[in-house]
């Protein structure tokens, strides 16, 4: 099974300051770990919303907002994409994720369904 383990930002890296190495030694520890493993598919970190965009559709109306975004802690900042044997083991590398963010992050973590739907992660 894919899960997407999300880590959401926070106002430190909205106002554009760079991870301490401290947490880049960290997230490269755990990555090597995850890797090493055989579950990290992919990982990557996020720039600030300042260099995104938000797009939304209600009522066949599209609009187009430029960021930066007012509520951090609902903007992603990192991912990893992992291949992991149940929900329990995405949990566990999740927990690792957090931990490797020295416990100042929330993460969430979605199961990754193929085009058959839930169950189907093909």
């Amino acid at each position: 099974m894919r899960f997407l383990i999300m880590s959401k930002s926070n106002e430190y890296f909205e106002a554009g300051n760079l991870p301490s190495p401290e947490l880049m030694r960290r997230m490269g520890e755990f990555l090597r770990e995850a890797a090493a493993s055989g579950v990290l598919l992919q990982a990557d970190g996020l720039l600030p919303s300042a260099y995104g965009a938000r797009i939304q559709a209600h009522g066949g109306e599209v609009s187009i907002t430029d960021g930066p975004f007012p509520e951090a802690k609902e903007v992603v900042g990192g991912f990893a994409f992992i291949e992991a044997r149940s929900l329990a083991e995405a949990k566990e590398w999740g927990r690792r994720f957090a931990i490797a963010h020295d416990g100042e992050c929330d993460v969430e973590i979605r199961q990754v369904t193929g085009a058959g739907g839930p169950g189907d992660a093909s």
